[in-house]
């Protein structure tokens, strides 16, 4: 081989200048690659994702106006490019690591479409259509151009020019940089002029270089500490009120709402911030965390707000990607007056522009927050203020001014941009559209108004008392609110019984069984036993406890204490002793009616206590005529006890006028009549029992009592219902799923005579109607939705459900109130809160109860004074709801930790109070969780004392022996501690759901196949771990947006399969992420024969690997 040296020597000294020439322009025209900035990752990332579509496009439209020169427009542009090296970048992968790689030379041609022949309004309309087109058009990161020109012709001194870039290489700086230069170099070269510009002295990829090398060591250290102090505990999500519900994966489709402030607001605005030694952006930031706030009843807020970064003078000039996103965190708590939270929001911001450095992207891949698809980590909603609006340069003979552009795209849930201007604040809420509706964003630009304009009238007011309404809307959700019809209450249900026995005497009343019992039977019955307790002493006011079984007994004396004149009190057998002896001491029950097996069995005490079996003799000889007793509409009819926070439970007392009217306002929905067969499925002691009853009773229809082994068996329910020919079924939501899987197995028996279906008790999911729908009309039978609750009688609202609400999750719709009742959504200060806001339920009207038997405080706290109707009262129901734009209410759970389980009302507070009195125990918590979609199931977590074991079936136990066996919960985890939150509450969230608590989960389980090995190999080296187990996380383990993308980029060169970087997001661990890409059996089989031969490989020397490789080369 020759010497390169002497084959230089034999060239002549121009030669030689001539190959050093060629060879120069020959690695100039090499592309360079550079590392890439922090933001950039995260950018190619969420590409690779496969998420970011047109989301983190930067459109720019301009009108040109006049005569335009399309050659020097095009020689701008791409001098534009020339001196921005990195509009010349693409982004690759080198040694598993991403690079930018920037092209030393790239033309840009503008794309021209000519809308001249087009009719004007025609013309317009397809120009807003192509615009948003041609906005959208992805870019190919691995490739570029990430620039690109679309000119429209729209008259012959008409054009408008997009220009769109990929945010990975500009930002909104960049876009006034872009005009700018646009501006100069078009008019120097329209002029034939050379390029006025100097050359910039540094490029974007020196920033990112000094970026990675600056940001390391000390200095991220200090940054980090404090925003890991700053944001520890906060919020994962701000649960604004939302039109649909969130999709598990963001699709960042989304609108804009234009709105815009009075000069003279802004100006008051000014005045406050000068005033408060703040700036304009922090009052402005104030108000809307308030309007957050009071939207998602939130005080820990957390916004997100963009900046410039752009603090080094070098970088100014610079188009690329340089912003970055600061978290705002502020606490709202305390009731802090408008111009305290100022200062709050002051003292935050003012520590985060200190600490601004920190990319976002560095911030998040350190706090590790829960990744999920469905929204944005740290915040999802974003605010911004333009403080002076960007000046469009002269660009020589053309007048230029922005393009309106919609590009329906939002990158947060919600983002709120404003700007200052002469007339005042421009203003623009940019909205998810999977999200809310117009109608939404509209009324919160308003509500926003009216908070801004009491902020400047009087800032030393709370922050929660400031108005949201105006004056118009909240008259309009008062009238809303009011009462529509008052009705007579009329007769007591007993009494309209006895009109019912007069008109059919014969007519089946009762059922049990293989027993009937005529409505001229059942009346006799109950007359006796009602004259023996007149004789013992029972009239108007004196409460009867009743201790049975379900039977036609039952019936017969709770019909007899209303005849008589007494209130009765239930007592359910099921019961624990020492809660019923409770109820009993509690209610000063005189009498109590049973029978001599549950006496003894119950050691049930009172002064007189009627015997069913062995006092027979004295009921019978009574008279059966209808006794006479001075009872009215106005007098008590029954006491239920519902669950108590204290731990005890307590009596409701509700009147004979709050049930009669109940079944006249809703008559003209029901038409309830003799032809109608109920059942009595729930037991008489939970309020569903009074419309089940009298329901029957009152309107000379059939009462079926339900055997409660019947109760528990959906098969067996339901072939009682086709066998009685059961017309109006009540049931709660979960008991009704039952009895839909029962109908699945059994399948629709054609004689099912259902008219109607009514629900209550708890939150109706109307997304598990689907499969009843499938089987069933709408109509035939009709379902209905029903809220309501002990102290307001049973029913509070009517809600006709049909197929169409089962399509799409719509939340539990509770529809309208019963005509003479009014309903209340009021905030924390006792204001309506505005359509769509969640806001707590008060009712009033003729259904709300006397109040709570020997709880003086308590029914101040509850039943209140009606501030917005004189002489009425509200009860405070504890429930959070909103109102749709269409009137419909959407009960949306409880406020505080009273949660209902199986249509029984619990106070958490109750099983807790039973929980902790265990001599084993130091400390209990008890939770209402739904790990398992549809499966509400209370779990309580118990904290023992040092040294202390207790097991599971003993503390199910201690429960039993004191609580309905509905409020003992269904798990039981030990903990070391309750786990608390940076500021020393308690952690909910922090809660593991039973079996995987953290001292009692098992062993990592090691992988079981060759392909699973495989892949906890490629982690193990990425994640630096000596083993990873098939059911770890891989972000639990650290794994971070980088690394993923590694993952999937060792994967393809190992395994040799193009994974999405999506399914390591939706299927995080090993198992999971096995079984995704093995569901196609011939991909299987493929994917586990490579694996197998990887691992058989890795057993072989390496000399012999390296001959088997080359003879495969050879061949």
């Amino acid at each position: 081989m020759s010497d390169p040296r002497e084959k230089l020597g034999r060239l002549s000294p121009e030669e030689q200048r001539a190959l050093l020439a060629q060879r120069l322009l020959a690695r100039a025209a090499q592309p360079k690659t550079f590392v890439p900035s922090f933001s950039q990752q995260r950018l190619w990332f969420l590409d690779q994702l496969g998420l970011s579509s047109a989301v983190y496009h930067v459109p720019l439209a301009l009108r040109l106006t006049g005569p335009l020169a399309t050659d020097a427009l095009e020689r701008a542009l791409n001098e534009i490019v020339r001196r921005h090296a990195v509009l010349r970048t693409h982004f690759g992968e080198q040694e598993r690591q991403l690079r930018q790689v920037v092209v030393p030379k790239l033309q840009l041609e503008i794309e021209q479409i000519d809308l001249t022949a087009l009719p004007p309004d025609i013309r317009a309309k397809r120009l807003r259509v192509l615009s948003t087109e041609k906005a959208r058009c992805p870019f190919d990161l691995a490739k570029g151009p990430l620039l690109r020109a679309v000119l429209f012709r729209l008259a012959p001194s008409e054009h408008v020019l997009l220009l769109t870039m990929h945010h990975i290489v500009s930002d909104g700086w960049s876009i006034g940089i872009l005009i700018q230069e646009l501006a100069a170099l078009y008019a120097a070269f329209r002029s034939g002029q050379p390029s006025p510009l100097p050359e910039l002295p540094i490029q974007y990829a020196d920033f990112a270089t000094w970026q990675q090398q600056w940001l390391s060591g000390k200095v991220l250290e200090e940054q980090l500490s404090y925003w890991q102090k700053q944001l520890a505990g906060a919020p994962a999500l701000l649960e604004l009120p939302t039109d649909r519900p969130r999709p598990p994966v963001q699709s960042y489709r989304g609108e804009t709402f234009q709105f815009e402030t009075s000069a003279s607001l802004l100006a008051g605005l000014q005045q406050l911030a000068r005033q408060s030694g703040a700036t304009l952006f922090m009052v402005l930031l104030a108000a809307f965390k308030v309007l957050l706030s009071r939207y998602s009843r939130q005080e820990d807020i957390v916004v997100g707000t963009p900046i410039a970064n752009r603090n080094r003078s070098e970088i100014e000039p610079l188009i690329g990607f340089f912003v970055n996103t600061l978290v705002l965190r502020t606490d709202l708590g305390g009731e802090p007056s408008f111009r305290e939270l100022l200062g709050r929001v002051r003292e935050v911001t003012l520590e985060a522009f200190d600490h601004q450095d920190l990319p976002f992207e560095k911030l998040v891949e350190h706090l590790q927050p829960e990744r999920l698809l469905s929204h944005n980590p740290l915040f999802q909603v974003m605010f911004t203020l333009q403080n002076a609006p960007t000046a469009i340069p002269e660009m020589g003979n053309l007048a230029i001014e922005y393009a309106a552009l919609e590009t329906g795209v939002a990158r947060a849930d919600l983002t709120l941009a404003m700007g200052e201007t002469a007339a005042g604040l421009s203003a623009g809420f940019e909205y998810s559209t999977d999200l809310f509706a117009p109608e939404t964003i509209a009324r919160m630009a308003g509500h926003l108004l009216t908070l801004l304009e009491a902020v400047v009238a009087d800032p030393d007011q709370p922050i929660t008392s400031l108005p949201l309404l105006s004056g118009t809307e909240r008259a309009q959700l008062l009238a809303l609110a009011a009462p529509r019809q008052h009705f007579e209450p009329g007769l007591c249900v007993h009494q309209r019984f006895e009109q019912q026995v007069e008109r059919t005497p014969e007519a089946v009343a009762l059922v049990w069984g293989e027993e009937k019992l005529s409505y001229r039977e059942l009346n006799h019955r109950a007359n006796q036993l009602a004259h023996h307790l007149q004789a013992l002493g029972v009239g108007a006011e004196v409460l009867v406890g009743i201790c049975l079984e379900r039977s036609p007994e039952l019936i017969v004396s709770l019909l007899a204490v209303l005849k008589a004149g007494g209130a009765y009190v239930p007592l359910d057998p099921a019961y624990p002793g020492e809660r019923l002896a409770f109820m009993i001491q509690d209610a000063g029950l005189a009498v109590l009616i049973s029978n001599s097996a549950l006496v003894g069995k119950l050691n049930l005490e009172v002064p007189r206590l009627v015997q069913l079996d062995t006092d027979d003799k004295a009921i019978e000889a009574a008279s059966t005529a209808n006794p006479v007793s001075s009872v009215g509409t106005q007098n008590l009819a029954y006491v239920i006890y519902t669950s108590g926070s204290t731990g005890k439970p307590k009596g409701v007392l509700v009147e004979h006028g709050q049930i009669a009217r109940l079944f006249t306002a809703t008559a003209p929905w029901f038409h309830f009549g003799p032809e109608d067969v109920w059942t009595l499925f729930h037991s008489f002691a939970f309020d569903f029992s009074v419309w089940e009853i009298w329901g029957a009773l009152a309107h000379g229809g059939r009462l079926v009592i339900v055997p409660y082994a019947t109760s528990r068996s959906p098969e067996d329910f339901y072939a009682l219902l086709v066998r009685e020919a059961v017309t109006v079924l009540n049931q709660t939501p979960s008991a009704f799923r039952q009895l839909i899987e029962a109908e699945r197995h059994l399948g629709v028996d054609p004689s099912l005579a259902l008219r109607l279906v009514i629900f209550g008790g708890e939150a109706l999911d109307l997304v598990s109607l689907r499969p009843w729908f499938e089987c069933h009309d709408e109509v035939q039978p009709q379902l209905v939705n029903m809220y309501g609750i002990t102290e307001t009688t049973v029913h509070v609202t009517y809600r006709p459900i049909g197929r169409s609400d089962a399509e799409q999750p719509t939340g539990s719709v509770i529809g309208e109130a019963i005509p003479d009742l009014e309903l209340h959504l009021l905030d924390p200060g006792g204001e309506p809160v505005a359509v769509g806001v969640p806001g707590e339920l008060y009712v009033g009207g003729a259904g709300v109860a006397r109040g709570y038997l020997n709880r003086p405080e308590l029914n101040r706290e509850r039943f209140l004074k009606n501030r917005f109707r004189p002489d009425s009262r509200l009860y405070r129901t504890g429930d959070l709801a909103r109102r749709r734009a269409g009137g419909d209410l959407e009960y949306l759970g409880r406020i505080d930790q009273q949660v209902k389980i199986r249509g029984f009302r619990i106070e958490l507070g109750e099983i807790e109070a039973a929980l902790a009195s265990h001599p084993d125990l130091r400390a209990a918590l008890v939770l209402a969780r739904e790990d398992v979609p549809g499966d509400r199931r209370l779990v309580a977590y118990a904290v023992p004392e040092p040294g202390a074991t207790p097991v599971e079936s003993s503390l199910r136990r201690h429960l039993q022996q004191r609580l309905p066996e509905y409020m003992v919960p269904s798990a039981f985890v030990l903990l070391e501690g309750l786990p608390l939150t940076a500021n020393g509450k308690l952690d909910r969230a922090a809660l593991p759901a039973p079996g995987i608590c953290p001292d009692q989960r098992s062993e990592a389980v090691e992988p079981r196949t060759p392909l699973e090995t495989v892949i906890a190999e490629i982690w193990c080296e990425l994640l630096q771990r000596e083993a990873v187990g098939v059911h770890d996380d891989f972000f639990a383990l650290g794994g971070h947006s980088l690394l993923a993308t590694q993952v999937i980029t060792q994967m393809r060169e190992v395994l040799e399969v193009e994974v999405p970087l999506l399914y390591l997001f939706e299927t995080p661990t090993v198992a999971a992420l096995t079984g995704r890409l093995t569901a196609d059996p011939e991909h299987r089989h493929r994917l586990e024969k490579r694996a197998q031969l990887l691992l058989e490989l890795a057993e072989l020397p390496e000399a012999q690997v390296q001959a088997l490789i080359d003879k495969r080369a050879n061949a």
